[in-house]
């Protein structure tokens, strides 16, 4: 087998597995997109709302102030523990 005939199997198997590739990129895309349209037909995108007012406990803002300066004196004290050893 010539250094040329190698080149060009070399070159048809690249371009065989980019075009494999770039073919399962394109399935997979239009799979996702059609996933998105039967989710969003069954509408099964949209949120619940908490039927209470406030937030949901899982969120940051729902912690009370008073816990953020207590974060604070905490970190302070540790801080100024730790210059005085």
């Amino acid at each position: 087998m010539t250094i040329g005939q190698m080149l060009g199997q070399s070159g048809i198997l690249t371009l065989l597995g980019l075009g494999v590739v770039f073919s399962f990129l394109i399935i997979m895309i239009l799979c996702m997109y059609l996933l998105h349209a039967v989710i969003h037909a069954l509408k099964l995108d949209k949120v619940e709302e908490s039927k209470t007012s406030g937030a949901s406990p899982a969120s940051p803002s729902a912690a009370p102030a008073a816990d953020d300066g207590a974060i604070v004196a905490a970190i302070a004290a540790a801080l100024h523990e730790k210059q005085l050893s």
